[in-house]
């Protein structure tokens, strides 16, 4: 199974590539990506110099690619496939149905993958998008348990891959009513989740306070982590109780199942982060290659924690074991 890894900006993509990366994510400067923050991302020029380092490493780099394009502004996003594939990206990550028409009709013999904010989760969606415009390999949203994307591998000729740590959500991929709402922008259009600009600390009562958007998320003692606000992990108040209603500050981390995840016939394991520094990614990258190394060799892999790299010091398996089931 290849190992893909997050790079947010150009030293992070060294730093992958070093730790044993297969390939490498990334994104331009702009809101074509998922993840447009403030101090992330490649320029045109950084992302040709990245994919050369990386391929004199024999690294692959994956452009992501992966908002809704704006209405009127379609250019952008025309403009962003026509760079990456000049820059030699080995592939893009794609999610509207006219981005992967674009580069589907203008470069056929780019290499596409459907991005996980294209919610393709059963195999009639993915033939789709293979048999539409060419997709190579889908990114199964994280809502799936190892059974069911056993059952999609097997009906499927597309490659498949999955998240296998880092961040969780608990909308659609990337379609968070709960952040547009309070912030006016949009994950899955502007590319940002809780932007920065809406961000904001105070002390109130001996605590401190987190805002987004001018909603209080979360309120912490003196001497404890206040966490980044995100809305669906904010502490609230209901007739129901007090605590992390929507989701609580962990993050997934599904080194356990790697062996069913082969088993299942998944072709590329995911980590999450491009938001996250070098030793972040260093960390996590030589950890997954190590327990890799060792499922290629027929051992019993040592799954060290990766705990202090997890949000909140905390993990979970996600949807991957379905217990509720």
């Amino acid at each position: 199974m290849e190992l893909i890894c997050p790079a947010g900006t150009p030293a992070s993509l060294e730093a992958a590539v070093t730790a044993g990366a297969d390939a490498v994510y990334c994104g331009f400067r702009d809101e074509t990506n998922a993840r447009n923050f403030p101090g992330l991302n490649f320029s045109r020029d950084e992302l040709r110099k990245g994919i050369a380092f990386a391929h004199r490493h024999g690294v692959k780099v994956l452009v992501a690619i992966n908002t809704f394009a704006r209405a009127g502004s379609f250019g952008l996003w025309q403009a962003a496939i026509d760079d990456a594939v000049a820059a030699g990206a080995d592939a893009l990550i794609l999610a509207d149905l006219a981005t992967l028409d674009y580069a589907a009709r203008r470069h056929p013999s780019q290499r596409l993958h459907v991005s996980v904010q294209a919610g393709a989760a059963n195999p009639d969606a993915i033939r789709f998008y293979a048999e539409s415009f060419g997709a190579r390999r889908v990114v199964l949203p994280r809502v799936l348990s190892v059974m069911e994307i056993a059952s999609i591998v097997g009906e499927s000729t597309c490659e498949t891959e999955v998240f296998v740590f880092g961040g969780l959500c608990v909308m659609e991929e990337g379609r968070c009513s709960l952040s547009s709402y309070a912030t006016g922008q949009s994950p899955n259009m502007n590319g940002v989740c809780s932007p920065a600009s809406h961000v904001a600390y105070s002390e109130r009562d001996g605590r401190i306070q987190s805002t987004l958007g001018g909603f209080t998320i979360n309120n912490f003692r003196k001497g404890e982590p206040a966490g980044y606000p995100t809305l669906c992990k904010g502490r609230f108040a209901t007739p129901k109780g007090s605590g992390y209603i929507f989701e609580e500050p962990v993050s997934l981390d599904a080194a356990v199942m790697l062996p069913a995840l082969r088993d299942a016939g998944v072709t590329a394991l995911k980590i999450e982060g491009r938001q996250r520094g070098r030793a972040y990614i260093a960390g996590v990258v030589r950890s997954f290659r190590g327990i890799l190394a060792g499922l290629d060799e027929g051992r019993s892999a040592h799954t060290p924690s990766l705990a202090a790299l997890a949000e909140g010091q905390a993990s979970t398996v996600g949807a991957y074991r379905k217990g509720w089931r």
